[in-house]
C-alpha cells in the first residue's frame, strides 16, 4: 500500500507540476496557446489522481503531497529548466520528505 501511495503522489507531481510548466511556457515564455490548455488538463487530472490515495483524510493527503510538491518541483526546474538547487534548497526539500513520511506512513 506504501508503494501504492508513493507512485500516487509521484504522478499527481508529474501533473500538477507538469500542467503548471506548460501554462507558464505559454503566458510566460510565448509558446502556443495549446501548451496552456494541455496544462488546465493535467490540472484537472491531478485532482483526480489525488483522490486515489489509499488514505481517506483529505487533508493528510494535501499536507503530505505539499512535499513531495517541493522536492518535485526543484527536480522539475532542474531536469526541464536548467535549474540548480544550492544545499539550501535540497536541504529544505529533504525537509519536506521527511514531513511527507511522518505525515503520511507513521503508524497510527
Amino acid at each position: 500500500m506504501t508503494a501504492r501511495s508513493i507512485a500516487l503522489f509521484v504522478l499527481a507531481a508529474v501533473l500538477e507540476i507538469g500542467g503548471a510548466w506548460l501554462v507558464w511556457q505559454a503566458m510566460r515564455e510565448g509558446r502556443a496557446w495549446w501548451f496552456a490548455a494541455i496544462g488546465v488538463v493535467a490540472l484537472g487530472l491531478y485532482g483526480f489522481v489525488a483522490a486515489f490515495q489509499p488514505d481517506a483524510a483529505f487533508g493528510r493527503v494535501l499536507a503530505a503531497y505539499g512535499g513531495v510538491f517541493v522536492a518535485g518541483s526543484l527536480a522539475w526546474g532542474v531536469v526541464l529548466d536548467g535549474y540548480r538547487p544550492d544545499r539550501f534548497d535540497l536541504l529544505g526539500a529533504a525537509i519536506c520528505l521527511v514531513g511527507v513520511g511522518v505525515i503520511m506512513y507513521a503508524p497510527r
